[in-house]
């Protein structure tokens, strides 16, 4: 630890650090524009200047010089003054001043500064530069003409996103930022680089001239279109959300957002269920509450609890699941399923079907093997957590899947199953490393056992399958081989791709006994089958003489095959309950209400048990949450998430040996629309027209 004394104050700092975190830790405020504490050190806009005694008699960026011992450091000296004036009147010489009409107004930190430690004129009258707009594609706005070259989103694109699609091309008053060719960004956290500009070059092109920052509610919410439980903000004005931000969590996502939960918001406000249906003569039409209720109601009465089932979508709260479930049981129905692709994950034990390791804990791996699973698609922020941890260096990866450019170098183990059998013997001899044809290929094998926190990352990919609970057996086993199931590190992990998942695996929304899962109840039939939200199964699949429910936000897959249409709320119109891949409870909070007759989930349930004379026994959130805990402490445990290591090596049910030929299939093949609201978004319809053409003439 350094002593250093900054403005009268001494404080303690780590060696390796620089002078502006020694004086944000003495409670300093250093005026920045280039600096960022997740990117590498640039010490472009020089605003971050300081005096140092006994160093060079000059203002010097802080951002840049290290720490010694005994520094003594002055921000807020006659010198530090007039630099911050003299760089801040540098900064605004061909800076456009077009503040008024700037979507950043009012959130904007060069306005910040300007007043905060810039000067009321300029000694600069000749003609401002002028910049081409580029175009990054249909999520990133941009207005040249005012970047400062502070490169923040250059080194987000290259270091945090591992996309080097931005650069800077010339020099001097002739530098502009930009593609070297013209191209959209190809990265699924482009839309970071708006939140990180530190002026309005760079702006959200959906968003542009919609609202300004002070119109807008704010309410503190958790992200659902994928299993990673992203901490976000929804800003709304009246019964619209119009923007949506990520926030800080160091353990979950840091502080960055992937591009389909930021911009899929425009799908919120189309294709939505406002009002109940009923079909009537063979076609839908709009009934009252009532009238839906009776129709359910009066096709329940007299059937078996065997002919009865339910299934939950991946868009679902915990709240409004253990609300369904325990209608079901009402009923006596035990038909239960929340797994709609098929994927064999094992109930019985939450480690079975957690990422144990946590996604902070993916720092501390020495050695990671991907099975079945493209992290960049189907968790873009979690992908970009391993990409943090390879750039640190000593950490390889191995992949076990389709081959993909994941943004970092992968050695390549196999295509399919069979590559566990090769690992877990210590015989792998057909890696490669996706560095390029000479790059040295390590045996990933023995890679696995010398590494002291090796981790496994089981995908869905690797799971919906016929052999998959045969793959879960055996990933269990080489994980155990190869010491990742310690009492100190668990490094068995499932990467899920849906939000409602671990939640609905908590409460055992699964078949119970003498239950039928989802392929079951299709094959077989049920006379009266609930969709809570399920849109992502082949639906036609449903027998044509099956009576379905659907309850849901959007008028998706689900409800074209519905007889009684019940019209739910979506992620950001009510309280609920979220449960990530890693097992952490969080929850979102209500931003904007339901359109029209549309109702929370979990009073839908409630009401309608009370028509059929069973009534769930909970008439507000508040006893239903108490509920969530008898059924499963861990709803209890909210935002906390401890890390617990693994004392018991029971495999889950499957045998390793049944493991089949077939390669792994990516569970995620169009990344822009993987449920309602992304495939209800007219710019998610954009970016699949761009980067996945393929996939949109398919539909």
């Amino acid at each position: 630890m350094a002593k250093v004394t900054v403005d009268g104050i001494e404080v303690d700092v780590p060696n390796g650090s620089n002078v502006l975190q020694a004086c944000e830790a003495a409670g300093k405020e250093i005026p920045r524009f280039c600096y960022h504490d997740r990117l590498s050190v640039a010490g472009n806009c020089r605003m971050c200047l300081v005096e140092i005694e006994k160093a060079p008699p000059k203002p010097i960026s802080s951002c840049s010089w290290p720490v010694a011992d005994g520094m003594v450091v002055h921000t807020d000296s006659v010198m530090v003054r007039n630099a911050r004036r003299g760089v801040m009147e540098f900064l605004l010489i061909n800076h456009p001043l077009d503040c008024p009409i700037c979507d950043q107004g009012g959130e904007c930190d060069l306005q910040d500064q300007a007043m905060g430690y810039g000067s009321d004129h300029t000694r600069y009258h000749e003609n401002k530069r002028a910049v081409k707009d580029k175009d990054l594609g249909p999520l990133v706005k941009t207005v040249m003409t005012r970047c400062i070259h502070c490169t923040r989103c250059i080194r987000f694109i290259t270091e945090v996103a591992g996309v080097p699609d931005l650069g800077a091309t010339a020099r001097g008053e002739s530098m502009e930022v930009g593609t070297y060719v013209e191209k959209a960004l190809s990265s699924e956290l482009s839309g970071n680089i708006i939140d990180l500009c530190p002026v309005g070059a760079l702006t959200s092109k959906p968003y542009a001239f919609v609202a300004r920052s002070w119109e807008l509610k704010k309410t503190d919410s958790v992200d659902v279109l994928d299993a990673v439980g992203t901490n976000i903000r929804v800003d709304a004005r009246g019964p619209e959300v119009l923007r949506i931000l990520p926030r800080t969590n160091e353990d979950v996502n840091e502080e960055w957002l992937a591009d389909k939960s930021r911009f899929a918001l425009d799908g919120l406000k189309r294709r939505r269920l406002d009002r109940p249906w009923v079909r009537r003569d063979g076609k839908l039409q709009p009934a009252t509450w009532p009238e839906a209720f009776a129709a359910i109601a009066e096709k329940a009465t007299g059937l078996g609890p065997d002919r009865i089932g339910a299934v939950a979508g991946d868009l679902c709260d915990a709240e409004s699941m253990l609300a369904l479930k325990d209608l079901m049981a009402a009923l006596g129905s035990a038909n239960l399923d929340c797994r709609q692709d098929g994927a064999a994950l094992d109930a019985t034990r939450r480690d079975f079907y957690t990422f144990n390791t946590s996604i902070a804990g993916i720092e501390e791996a020495d050695a990671i093997l991907l099975i079945g699973t493209n992290p960049r698609k189907e968790a873009p922020v979690l992908n970009a957590r391993i990409r943090k941890r390879w750039m640190t260096g000593g950490c390889t990866i191995g992949l076990l899947g389709e081959a993909a450019d994941l943004t970092y170098d992968v050695t390549m183990v196999g295509a399919g199953p069979d590559g566990l059998a090769r690992l877990g013997a210590g015989t792998d001899a057909s890696a490669r490393v996706s560095g390029g044809p000479d790059a040295p290929a390590p045996d990933f094998a023995q890679v696995l056992r010398d590494a002291k926190k090796p981790m496994l990352i089981l995908g869905q990919g690797a799971l919906a399958r016929l052999d998959g609970a045969a793959v879960l057996a055996a990933a269990w086993k080489l994980a155990a081989d190869v010491g990742a199931l310690l009492p100190e590190w668990h490094g068995f992990n499932v990467l899920h791709t849906a939000a409602a998942r671990v939640g609905a695996l908590d409460l055992g929304f699964v078949p119970g006994p003498g239950g039928k899962p989802l392929a079951q109840m299709l094959a077989d039939g049920v006379d009266l089958l609930w969709l809570l939200g399920a849109d992502e199964f082949p639906t036609a699949r449903i027998g044509a003489s099956t009576f379905v429910v659907y309850q849901g936000h959007h008028g998706d897959a689900g409800a074209a095959r519905a007889d009684v249409i019940l019209p739910g709320a979506a992620y950001t119109e009510k309280y609920g309950t979220y449960v990530n891949t890693e097992g952490r409870v969080q929850r979102g909070f209500l931003a904007i209400y339901p359109p029209g007759e549309a109702r929370e989930d979990w009073t839908i349930l409630r009401a309608f048990s009370q028509t059929i004379g069973r009534k769930l026994p909970y008439d507000d959130l508040a006893a239903l949450r108490r509920r969530l805990e008898q059924v499963n402490p861990v709803f209890g445990r909210v935002g906390f998430l401890p890390r617990f290591g693994c004392t018991d090596l029971t495999a889950p049910a499957g045998d390793p040996a049944a493991i089949s030929a077939a390669p792994f299939i990516a569970a995620v093949t169009n990344y822009y629309q993987t449920d309602p609201i992304s495939r209800a978004s007219p710019t998610m319809a954009e970016c699949t027209a761009l980067f996945a053409p393929s996939r949109l003439a398919a539909e």
